[in-house]
C-alpha cells in the first residue's frame, strides 16, 4: 500500500512539473476568427507580426496542411538571426491550429514543443487561446511568454 502512495506522489510531482512548464496565453483581438486564423496561416501576414516587437522575419516558408512543414528566420536588431521550424499537426479553419515548434541550431531542430491555438468568436472579436508545452524549464517558458506576448502586441495592431 505504501508503495502505491509513493508512486501516486511521484506521479503528482511529474504532473505539476508539466503544468509548470506549460505556457498559456489568452488574448482578445478585434477581428473575426477567420481573420485571426489567417494571420497564423498566410505567410504574407505572418511576417508582419511574427517575433518580438522590433524583430523582423525576412524568411518564412509555410506548407499549410496537416503534415506540412513551416520555417521562419527572425532577425534581431543586433543583426543576430534565429530560425525556428515545425510541422503542422492539425488545421481546422477557423477554429484550431496545432503545430510543433523547435529552434534550429546548425540546421538541426532542438527540443520540440507543441503549440495549440484556438480561435473563439466573442462579442468584441476573437478570443485566442495559445498553449505551448512542454518546455524544458520554467525559465524557457517565461522567455517564450515574453516573446509571444510581444508578438501578439504586433498581431493586435494588424488584426483590425
Amino acid at each position: 500500500m505504501a508503495e502505491a502512495t509513493t508512486l501516486n506522489a511521484a506521479h503528482a510531482v511529474t504532473e505539476e512539473s508539466v503544468a509548470d512548464r506549460t505556457l498559456i496565453i489568452e488574448r482578445v483581438f478585434k477581428a473575426s476568427p477567420e481573420k485571426v486564423y489567417k494571420a497564423w496561416t498566410d505567410p504574407a501576414i505572418l511576417v508582419k507580426w511574427w517575433g518580438p516587437e522590433g524583430v523582423t522575419t525576412p524568411e518564412c516558408q509555410m506548407d499549410v496542411r496537416a503534415g506540412g512543414g513551416w520555417r521562419t528566420t527572425m532577425l534581431m536588431n543586433s543583426g543576430e538571426s534565429h530560425t525556428v521550424s515545425g510541422v503542422y499537426r492539425e488545421l481546422s479553419p477557423p477554429d484550431r491550429l496545432v503545430m510543433s515548434w523547435g529552434w534550429e541550431e546548425e540546421g538541426t531542430r532542438g527540443h520540440e514543443t507543441e503549440i495549440e491555438v484556438t480561435f473563439v468568436p466573442v462579442p468584441d472579436g476573437t478570443k485566442m487561446r495559445f498553449v505551448q508545452n512542454v518546455f524544458q524549464s520554467t525559465e524557457m517558458r517565461d522567455k517564450h511568454a515574453g516573446g509571444w506576448n510581444s508578438s501578439f502586441n504586433d498581431l493586435e495592431r494588424i488584426a483590425v
